[in-house]
């Protein structure tokens, strides 16, 4: 019974890691670029929520649809005013240096604003739970994972079904033959991050009623987003969720069957194992069918 609730928890756990990944593994995927602020993006979302909870007492399961329209604006704003700007004017690597410098400001920021103390979102049922057999399962996570499934479907329907969906993967496989089929590739690319924030943003949401969140969190929220692309495969939902799902019964597993300071160093070994044996991924590049 111990390892069926293990297993329950780490699914849950492994459906948040993956919601936070999976915008990552599509910046990654289609611009190239190792979004060290994806972490602080995550936490701004949390703090969103919270924010908006806080104040009017909203559900924070209600409150993802304007976080994600906040963090969508401000995902395009910054792709096309700093990092745009920054791959024109040298390379995908000073990009990279860009979004660490921007995660240190924002993290500083949300110090500031909220302080560095822990906050925790608590709606009105987050006590409430669900016992199966000797099973415990609370209402709260049952919610979370239900969510964060429902975004990732709506995520690979966008991304396989609709037009801008076609457009997003023809520029990431080729970029050349999307411009001269009038395919505007920078507007195409801040569309994409600004994608990828409003995920970042839901899966803070999500993050802020499952466990405790403070601004230093976002460092530990950028490498498992790293780690579930290692894991799953790049700019694939389905890749993130497989990736997501792996990493927290990983962790949840070594946490009980190891101890609770164990999971970060198991992580890094399976970092390294995959890396070794699979770089691409359990599902491989979902963008590189042309490249």
């Amino acid at each position: 019974m111990l390892a069926l609730q293990t297993i329950i928890d780490g699914l849950v756990l492994g459906g948040l890691y993956a919601l936070a990944a999976v915008g990552f593994s599509l910046i990654f995927g289609v611009l190239g670029v190792v979004n060290l602020s994806h972490g602080a993006i995550v936490m701004i979302g949390a703090y969103l929520t919270w924010f908006i909870w806080h104040t009017t007492g909203l559900d924070p399961l209600l409150a993802i649809p304007p976080v994600m329209l906040v963090l969508f604006a401000f995902g395009y704003i910054y792709q096309r005013g700093l990092i745009q700007l920054a791959v024109d004017r040298s390379s995908l690597l000073a990009s990279m240096l860009v979004t660490f410098g921007v995660a240190l400001m924002l993290r500083n920021l949300l110090v500031l604003v909220f302080s560095p103390d822990f906050k925790s979102i608590t709606p009105g049922y987050a006590f409430n739970y669900l016992r199966l057999g000797g099973l415990t399962i609370d209402l709260v996570r049952i919610s979370a994972l239900a969510a964060s499934l429902a975004l990732l479907g709506a995520l690979a329907y966008v991304l396989n079904r609709t037009r801008i969906g076609r457009v997003i993967r023809a520029t990431a496989q080729q970029e050349l033959a999307a411009r001269l089929c009038g395919v505007n590739a920078r507007h195409v690319y801040a569309v994409t991050f600004g994608v990828s924030a409003a995920f970042a943003g839901a899966s803070g949401a999500i993050l802020g009623i499952v466990l405790p969140f403070s601004p230093p969190d976002e460092a530990n929220w950028t490498l498992n987003a790293f780690v579930v692309v290692v894991l799953g495969g790049v700019g694939s939902p389905s890749g993130a969720l497989l990736g997501g799902l792996l990493l927290g019964l990983i962790s949840t597993a070594t946490s009980q069957l190891i101890g609770p300071a164990f999971p970060n160093a198991m992580m890094f070994l399976i970092l390294v194992l995959m890396l070794l044996v699979r770089p691409a991924g359990l599902l491989g590049n979902a963008f590189a069918g042309t490249r």
